[in-house]
């Protein structure tokens, strides 16, 4: 996909949101009849204060802390819509956790690497410098003529490496496992793929 030169915006459901390891994370049936659900290694940023209008400078000013995500989607729907709010919005699609790291632990968020993991395989792996838009360009830019309640999470976006983008394609199955590791302090979400009946 060729580079947005402005944040690329979608919209997950509150139903989205899930729990890490040991709760299932649901592959859906219309993705499973598709098979294209993936993965997507990424950075949380939980905001702890009501903002609006928010310069780049101040943008750090109104987060909370920091957590890993797995963004899962359903990529034939995703592919074949130009909003992706249908493909990446449905129950337990975005797994979050299982810690909440302080901004104050970590000060320097680009000094930050992430990994995905599935079935054990390196399958994704970056170091934070590597977003096409920084934690305060995203949050200013979100914010503007917007508010963002306090409690909002944000995610920023995966590295390469998807499973739909691979030669040949990883789709997650039921009983795969993934794991998004975001090194140091933040630690390893873990999610076993489970199919929905």
């Amino acid at each position: 996909m060729s580079i947005s030169e402005i944040p690329t915006l979608f919209l997950k459901p509150a139903t989205a949101l899930a729990d890490p390891y040991p709760a299932p994370t649901l592959i859906p049936k219309h993705t499973i009849e598709s098979g294209s659900a993936d993965y997507g290694s990424e950075l949380a940023i939980i905001i702890g204060k009501d903002c609006k209008n928010v310069s780049e400078a101040e943008a750090l000013d109104y987060v909370l802390g920091y957590t890993a995500s797995n963004d899962i989607s359903s990529r034939a729907f995703q592919f074949a819509q130009t909003q992706w709010c249908y493909s990446k919005g449905f129950d337990g699609s975005c797994p979050i956790g299982p810690v909440l790291v302080s901004k104050e632990v970590i000060r320097d968020v680009g000094g930050l690497k992430l990994r995905g993991w599935k079935n054990g395989k390196v399958v994704q792996e970056s170091p934070l410098t590597d977003l096409i838009f920084s934690v305060q360009q995203i949050i200013s830019f979100l914010s503007q003529g917007t508010t963002l309640p306090k409690g909002t999470i944000i995610i920023t976006g995966t590295p390469a490496g998807v499973g739909f983008a691979r030669n040949p394609k990883e789709i997650l199955h039921d009983g795969d496992e993934f794991v998004v590791e975001i090194l140091p302090h933040i630690g390893s979400l873990y999610n076993v793929m489970k199919n929905e009946q």
